[in-house]
């Protein structure tokens, strides 16, 4: 394997275990903000999307032939599982700050997922194996902003001065 595949299948395996532990998260968001009139639907909406696009990062890389390391996914899932243990000012349940940090967290991972996207097209070309990077980084960049206005919504219920 040369140097670039190398070093493209070390990428594609990285974003391979952000991506999983970008699931784990919107899944969570997901069950936790499910009977939330402005967040549930919407989150259910993205986390299908997120699926869908961690399904499509798998596509390529088997059509790349890169195989994947298990070891990094297993890692981003348990580290996430881990994330759940932190404080949000309430012992147990789920606070209104929860939601506030995993919509971050969603949004530093789609920014990275949208890069990821659009440095495929550049290097790889538009088209390769049926794959449009393009299309694939819009999507993220409407989840993005999608996740953007739950983010602002959540930051107004959790930190608002009363």
């Amino acid at each position: 394997m040369g140097d670039r595949n190398r070093l493209l299948a070390i990428y594609l395996n990285d974003h391979l275990a952000g991506a999983t532990g970008g699931v784990e998260l919107v899944r969570r968001a997901r069950a936790s903000n499910r009977d939330e009139d402005e967040f549930g639907e919407a989150l259910a909406r993205i986390c299908t999307e997120i699926e869908t696009d961690r399904e499509t990062l798998v596509s390529l890389m088997d059509h790349l032939e890169i195989r994947r390391d298990p070891l990094k996914p297993a890692a981003a899932w348990a580290l996430e599982k881990l994330g759940r243990l932190k404080l949000n000012g309430q012992l147990t349940g789920y606070s209104p700050l929860s939601r506030q940090m995993e919509l971050e967290g969603l949004l530093i991972g789609i920014a990275g997922k949208e890069q990821m996207w659009r440095a495929l097209s550049q290097v790889l070309g538009k088209g390769v194996g049926g794959f449009d990077f393009e299309e694939l980084a819009a999507r993220a960049g409407g989840q993005r902003d999608a996740v953007r206005q739950l983010h602002l919504l959540a930051a107004a219920r959790a930190l608002a001065r009363s």
